[in-house]
C-alpha cells in the first residue's frame, strides 16, 4: 500500500523492452491515453515521441537503449506523474538534461508538486532554488539548511555552490 503512494524516479532509470507507451504506463491500472500524453508533455518527452515513426507505440530495445539517458529520465518522470502518488521522489532525476531542458521540466512539475509531498535530491542548485527547505549535505551530515534566499544570505557552502554552477553556466552560454 505504502509503494502505491510513492513514485520515485532514480538518476539511473529502468526501462523495459516494450513500447514507450507500455513504459510510461507500467504500474498504473487504467490508462486513458490522455493522462499518458499529458505526463509525457510535463516531462517535457512529448514532442520529441511524436518524432519517432511509431511515435508512442516505438519499441524501446533492452534497457531503452534507442533512447537518450535525458529521454530515458523523462520517461521514468512520466510514469512517476501519471502515477499520481502522494510523495514523488526525484534522485538526481534531471542529471542527464542540460539545464534549458530541465527547468521547462520543473515549470511543468510545479503544479504536479504543489499537490503533494516532493523531495527533490540533486547537485544542482537551479533544480532545488524553488524548494520550501533545502538541506545541504556535506561528509554524511547537514551543513545548512533554509530557503534559496536565506541560504543565499548566509554565504555558506549552499552559496558558494550556486556562484560556481552560475559560472559554469555562464561559461557554457560563451
Amino acid at each position: 500500500v505504502l509503494r502505491q503512494e510513492i513514485g520515485f524516479v532514480p538518476q539511473e532509470t529502468f526501462l523495459f523492452s516494450e513500447t514507450i507507451r507500455e513504459n510510461i504506463e507500467f504500474g498504473v491500472n487504467e490508462g486513458d491515453g490522455t493522462s499518458m500524453i499529458s505526463s509525457a508533455k510535463i516531462a517535457r518527452l512529448h514532442e520529441e515521441v511524436e518524432g519517432f515513426a511509431e511515435g508512442y507505440n516505438t519499441m524501446l530495445g533492452e534497457r531503452g537503449i534507442n533512447l537518450s539517458g535525458g529521454q530515458k529520465q523523462r520517461a521514468a518522470i512520466a510514469r512517476a506523474v501519471l502515477r499520481q502518488p502522494r510523495i514523488l521522489i526525484l534522485d538526481d532525476a534531471l542529471s542527464s538534461v542540460d539545464t534549458y531542458t530541465e527547468d521547462a521540466i520543473l515549470q511543468g512539475l510545479r503544479g504536479v508538486m504543489r499537490e503533494r509531498t516532493s523531495i527533490i535530491i540533486s547537485h544542482r542548485v537551479s533544480t532545488v532554488r524553488d524548494a520550501d527547505l533545502i538541506v545541504v549535505l556535506k561528509d554524511g551530515g547537514i551543513a545548512e539548511q533554509g530557503t534559496h534566499d536565506l541560504l543565499m544570505l548566509k554565504n555558506g557552502l549552499y552559496a558558494e555552490l550556486s556562484r560556481m554552477q552560475q559560472l559554469e553556466e555562464d561559461l557554457e552560454t560563451l
